[in-house]
């Protein structure tokens, strides 16, 4: 007698090979073709899946949009960054967390799609302000959170989590990315992205040291 056929694997997997098919299919259409020219259709086609598909894994438009744009953070800066680990030093957190944020700020995608929200600011605010909340909110929020547990550990001294999470995210920044975002310089070379990542810590590290 035969052995019984082996049962198909569950769904899930495949569930979420698709979705992950289709975020990465928005993001290259968002950033192509600007959002109101990306349409459900036209990402269905570009993933390989059905409209229906797309409507089941994210509602809507907005919600897929919401999706890319935080799909995109994570790609650089995966959750386990922001994890607080005592017995760590809080400094290589702050110097992985530094070079991710660089990295992701400074991608031809974050760029063109930096520039697409500032095109729709005055048209299209609701846009504007799901691209914050599913990006730049959710990055500053973790390193808020971080920041916080390091003070309450005693590995930094921060009155305010809050705001050293907003300083230390724009230092990372610097002006050289607002040079990327118009258009008038190139990435920088990984020699200068480590200088500049390496003093923003250093910098950081003196100014909320346990002992202030």
């Amino acid at each position: 007698m035969k052995d019984a056929p082996t049962p198909a694997a569950p769904g899930r997997p495949k569930d979420l090979a698709k979705r992950k098919a289709i975020l990465e299919a928005a993001k290259r259409l968002f950033v192509r073709n600007g959002y109101g020219n990306s349409s459900m259709d036209a990402i269905a086609a570009e993933a390989g899946v059905s409209k229906l598909t797309v409507y089941s894994h994210f509602t809507d438009k907005e919600n897929l949009f919401a999706a890319a744009v935080k799909s995109k953070c994570e790609e650089q800066l995966p959750s386990l960054f922001f994890e607080f680990n005592q017995h760590s030093p809080i400094r290589d957190s702050l110097l992985a967390i530094g070079h991710g944020f660089h990295a992701l700020v400074n991608s031809e995608e974050s760029v063109a799609m930096h520039r697409l929200m500032v095109s729709q600011a005055q048209h299209n605010p609701k846009l504007s302000l799901l691209f914050y909340e599913a990006g730049p909110q959710r990055v500053v929020e973790a390193l808020e959170n971080l920041l916080r547990q390091a003070n309450a550990a005693g590995s930094l001294r921060i009155a305010d989590p809050a705001r050293a999470a907003e300083h230390f995210l724009s230092l990372v920044k610097g002006a050289h990315n607002t040079r990327r975002l118009a258009g008038i310089d190139d990435p920088l070379p990984a020699e200068a992205v480590e200088r500049q990542v390496q003093e923003v810590v250093a910098l950081f590290m003196r100014a909320f040291r346990p002992d202030a």
